[in-house]
C-alpha cells in the first residue's frame, strides 16, 4: 500500500474502533449498494410512474428515458409481473404506499380485463382499454403467469377474493392443459381452452403445438408460489410432477434445458441436420444459458417449499446446470452469459454473444445462491457473482435514466437509447434477483462467511 493513503486508513481504524457502530465487512456494503440501486434506480424509476391511471392496469413501452410510448398493449404476462413485484415490494418496504395500491390495481386489471368470463382462462393480449386483440390463443405460460401473480397479491393483502381467483385460474388451466397420460401442460390452447397440437400445416420453424421448457419452468414457479398460500394436495401432486419433469427429462445429461418436446417429452432437436437446417431452427434448438441458470433456483426453490430435506438429487442437477452456464456460456473477459449456443457434430460454439438483461439477472441470483451453498467449490461462485454485478453496474444500468438496458452495451452499444419498456421488457427479473442477492448478502454475512 502507498504510504500516501495511510494516514487516512489509520484515521479510519481509530474512528471504527471508538465508534459504538459495528463496521460493516465487504457483503454488508454490496447488499447496500445493491438495495440502493433497487430503490432509486428501478423501483423508483416503474413506480407509480408505469400505473395506468386512466384504463387500468400497467404501462408497458416507455422509451430510454421512461416517457411513455403512444402505443400501450398489454399483455398477461407483464401485467402479472407488474402485479406481482408491486406485491412482493409492499411487504419489503410497507413503509410505501404506492405499492400496496399498485398491487391492488393491477389485481383488479387482472380479473376486470384479462380474464376471458365467457370461456375461462386468461387473454394473451388486450389494448390499452383491456379489450382482447390479436390471436385469441390463451397459453399455459400466460396463464401460469396470471396464477403467479394472484398468489403473491393474496399473500401480501390477504384479499380473500384474491385466493379465491387464484384457485379459479389454477383449476381452469388443470383441467384443461393437464397432460393426464404423459404429464406436465400443453401450451397452446383453443380460446375456449382445448390443447392444440402439431399438424402437416404447421411450419417446421413454429413452436405451435409443442410442450416447451419455458412454460414448464414458469408453471413451477407459479405453483411454488401458490402452494405457499394454498397447500392443497392437488398443487402440491402437479408442483412435484414439474419438478420431476424439468429435473429428470428437460434438462439434458450435459447440464442444459431441451427448449422444445413433443407431447411425449422426447426432445425436439435438428442436432443430425445441416449447419443450415440447424440454423434455420435454431429458435426451437439450442442452449439458452440465462434460461439454465434460472432454473437451477427455481428447482431449488421448488424443492424447499415441497420440504424435500436432503435432497441432494435437485440440488446436484441446479449445480450442473449452473456450471454449464459458466463452462460454455460465461465471458471470462468481463464477465456476463452469453445468449445462446449449440452443440454442433464438431462440437460446441456460441451462436449469440449477446448478453439480454434478464439472463444476467438470473444469474446474479444463481451465481450467489451457489456460493453460499458451495462457498468452497473450485468455480469460486462468489467470485464469479461479484465480477457479474461489476459487468451489470458497467453494462446493463443506465445510471442516468435508470432501470437497465435490455443488453449489455458491450455487445449492443446501440441499446443504450431502445426502449426501457415493452410487453416483453418488465422489471420482474431484476427485481427478483437483487431482493434475493440483498437477503442473501446479509444472510450470508450474519454468519460470517
Amino acid at each position: 500500500m502507498s504510504l500516501k493513503y495511510f494516514p487516512t486508513l489509520f484515521l479510519s481504524l481509530c474512528f471504527a474502533c471508538s465508534s459504538p457502530e459495528k463496521v460493516k465487512n465487504d457483503k454488508e456494503i454490496l447488499a447496500d449498494q445493491l438495495e440502493h440501486h433497487l430503490k432509486t434506480e428501478v423501483l423508483d424509476k416503474w413506480y407509480p410512474t408505469s400505473i395506468d391511471t386512466v384504463d387500468g392496469g400497467f404501462l408497458s413501452n416507455f422509451s430510454y428515458d421512461f416517457k411513455p410510448g403512444e402505443k400501450q398493449e398489454k399483455m398477461i404476462v407483464t401485467q402479472a409481473r407488474h402485479v406481482w413485484t408491486n406485491s412482493k415490494a409492499s411487504l419489503k418496504y410497507p413503509e410505501i404506499d404506492h405499492y400496496k395500491e399498485g398491487a391492488k390495481h393491477g389485481y383488479q386489471f387482472l380479473k376486470g380485463k384479462m380474464w376471458d368470463y365467457e370461456y375461462g382462462g386468461f387473454y394473451w393480449l388486450v389494448d390499452k382499454k383491456g379489450k382482447q386483440i390479436g390471436n385469441p390463443m390463451k397459453t399455459a405460460y400466460g396463464n401460469a403467469f396470471g396464477i403467479f401473480a394472484l398468489a403473491a397479491y393474496y399473500e401480501a393483502s390477504k384479499d380473500e377474493s384474491a385466493l379465491a381467483f387464484a384457485k379459479e385460474s389454477f383449476l381452469w388451466l388443470d383441467k384443461h392443459a393437464h397432460d393426464t397420460i404423459n404429464g406436465g401442460y400443453y401450451q397452446h390452447l383453443a380460446i375456449d381452452g382445448t390443447p392444440i397440437f402439431r399438424s402437416d400445416s404447421i411450419p417446421s420453424t413454429s413452436d405451435l403445438g409443442y410442450k416447451d421448457q419455458n412454460s414448464s419452468i414458469h408453471l413451477l414457479e407459479a405453483f411454488t408460489e401458490l402452494y405457499h398460500v394454498w397447500p392443497d394436495p392437488v398443487v402440491k401432486a402437479r408442483l412435484e410432477e414439474m419438478l420431476l419433469l424439468i429435473r429428470d427429462q428437460i434438462v439434458t445429461e450435459k447440464g442444459n434445458l431441451t427448449l422444445f418436446l413433443y407431447p411425449d417429452w422426447k426432445p425436439v432437436t435438428f442436432v443430425d441436420s445441416t449447419e443450415a437446417v440447424i440454423l434455420a431452427h435454431h429458435n426451437l434448438d439450442h442452449v439458452s444459458f440465462g434460461h439454465d441458470v434460472e432454473t437451477g433456483f427455481l428447482m431449488i426453490e421448488a424443492s424447499e417449499t415441497l420440504g424435500w430435506e436432503n435432497d441432494t438429487t435437485t440440488h446436484r442437477i441446479a449445480k450442473k446446470m449452473i456450471d454449464h452456464a459458466l463452462e460454455k456460456g460465461w465471458d471470462e473477459s468481463v464477465g456476463g452469459f452469453y445468449d445462446e449456443g449449440y452443440y454442433f457434430k464438431d462440437g460446441f460454439r456460441i451462436t449469440h454473444d449477446t448478453k439480454n438483461w434478464w439472463a444476467q439477472a438470473e444469474g446474479m441470483n444463481a451465481l450467489l445462491l451457489m456460493a453460499e451453498l458451495y462457498p468452497d467449490d473450485p468455480h469460486d461462485y462468489y467470485g464469479k457473482f461479484e465480477k457479474l454485478w461489476n459487468y451489470t453496474d458497467t453494462y446493463l444500468i443506465d445510471h442516468e435514466n435508470g432501470d437497465w438496458y435490455s443488453g449489455g452495451l458491450d455487445k449492443q452499444p446501440e441499446l443504450k437509447t431502445v426502449g426501457k419498456g415493452n410487453i416483453w421488457k418488465g422489471i420482474y427479473h431484476h427485481y427478483r434477483s437483487l431482493d434475493h442477492c440483498i437477503e442473501r448478502l446479509r444472510e450470508i454475512s450474519r454468519h460470517g462467511e
